[in-house]
């Protein structure tokens, strides 16, 4: 067989077979992992993404073969630990994905490999607490508790007391709670069904289901004004899916699939029975729409139901752009934006959409939208943890300062931790905003 560079097909994703006993064999795993890093050695250009590759060419390099197999087993871990699983490698640079012979999966690979040693070692506290983001969100949401955790989170004695005892960087923003919730504000938004003038263009249904998300629930219950007023304003009905948890994507990340598959469980029927009613589903954070897109199918991919829900699960803009292709996106803006920083998240690159965000924006009269395409570095906990805050403001700093050169009036991304990281990072002060609140801004809402 040729061993040729890259190919005329598309990457192919197979099934994480995670339910299989050779899955967890940690001598295969090994195996495959000396395997892989051994063709990255020899490739190397995936070293400006993240954390994870410098690490693994250091240690070859500084091994007494300057080779892989010089390289301790023990610290394999090392590399996984600094993946975070964007998938930008896998996307945009890898030129050995399946279907190519070599099948080179490093995110999954990494995957495997939290998956191990979640299974053998478990997790620390600190790691369990904060990919408990239902928990998180339920108790420090409520109204005397999340005044205090907001003040707390602001406060430099206890924000070093908190780095001590648990590993979270006292530098790095972390969320604020409000006790006025998504759910809540959307029961005064939603308007009965009945009150829109449903029309059906392309796939796309006009009834569409929110899935809140616990950070947009939680953390930014605010863009259920911004979500309802925009797709009410575009005679789309929308409502908030009844019942959910969260998506699975911190646990994910963590390697426990045991917690995946039980919130899969709760949330895959309910948002099935929706799509059985005719709604299309959306979601305000890239994160959770890829896990219904990709890491469920691809977990459970013999599930009519976790297929039937990926087909229904939209980008919010990707679904907005869709309307307009069909010449139902409302074009009555009142006023230009100016320039706009937009960072796209790599969860949203990923989905094979485009730049959907950048397109329905760029409709606006007056209106320039710059787009950086580079990771920020935040993963939700990868900022935050005293091991990697480094890294991931390292990882930051070509964006800050695209940032910093462009200095525009509006900084957005679609993914607000990412959008908070990066502004934290920046010396120019500026508020990030979601690119749903610009989008209502320009219609005048």
């Amino acid at each position: 067989m040729s061993k040729k560079e890259g190919s005329l097909e598309a990457p192919t994703r197979h099934p994480i077979a995670w339910q299989t006993p050779e899955f967890y064999d940690r001598e295969a795993l090994n195996k495959e992992l000396e395997r892989v890093y051994d063709i990255c050695h020899g490739c190397r250009r995936c070293v400006s993404l993240c954390n994870a590759f410098p690490v693994l060419f250091d240690l070859v390099d500084e091994s007494e073969t300057m080779e892989v197999d010089g390289v301790d087993k023990a610290d394999y871990h090392k590399v996984v630990d600094q993946c975070y699983l964007c998938d930008m490698c896998y996307m945009s640079k890898c030129p050995y994905v399946p279907p190519h012979e070599w099948q080179v999966d490093f995110p999954h690979l990494m995957l495997r490999a939290k998956a191990v040693h979640f299974q053998e070692q478990g997790a620390r506290f600190r790691d369990k607490l904060i990919t408990s983001t239902d928990t998180m969100g339920k108790m420090a949401s409520t109204p005397v508790i999340s005044a205090v955790v907001n003040a707390s989170n602001k406060n430099g004695l206890f924000r070093k007391a908190l780095e001590s005892s648990l590993g979270i960087h006292h530098e790095a923003p972390l969320p604020g709670y409000d006790s006025n919730t998504l759910r809540k504000r959307a029961r005064i938004l939603a308007r009965p069904e009945q009150e829109t003038q449903v029309n059906a263009i392309g796939e796309t249904t006009a009834k569409v289901a929110l899935y809140a998300t616990c950070y947009g629930n939680y953390n930014s219950p605010y863009l259920a004004e911004d979500f309802f007023k925009v797709f009410q304003h575009n005679d789309i009905h929308l409502e908030v899916v009844p019942k959910e948890q969260c998506c699975g994507m911190p646990k994910l990340e963590l390697g426990d699939f045991e917690s995946v598959a039980k919130l899969k469980q709760a949330n895959i029927p309910v948002l099935a029975k929706l799509v059985d009613e005719g709604f299309d589903i959306i979601a305000p954070v890239p994160s959770c729409v890829l896990m219904y897109k990709q890491e469920l199918p691809l977990m459970f991919p013999d599930d009519p139901d976790v297929l039937k829900v990926q087909r229904a699960m939209y980008d919010p803009f990707e679904y907005l752009f869709l309307r307009h292709k069909g010449s139902g996106l409302k074009l009555d803006f009142k006023q230009g934006l100016g320039d706009i920083s937009y960072h796209v998240a790599c969860h949203l690159r990923v989905q094979n959409i485009g730049l959907k965000t950048r397109d329905v924006l760029a409709l606006i009269p007056d209106t320039n939208v710059n787009a950086i395409e580079r990771c920020s570095g935040h993963d939700g906990t990868y900022a935050v943890k005293v091991e990697t805050r480094d890294a991931s403001v390292k990882i930051a700093r070509p964006v800050v300062r695209k940032l910093e050169q462009l200095n525009s009036p509006h900084v957005a991304s679609d993914c607000p931790m990412a959008a908070t990281h990066i502004t934290h990072l920046s010396k120019s002060g500026q508020q990030p905003v979601h690119p749903m609140t610009l989008l209502r801004q320009a219609y005048g809402l």
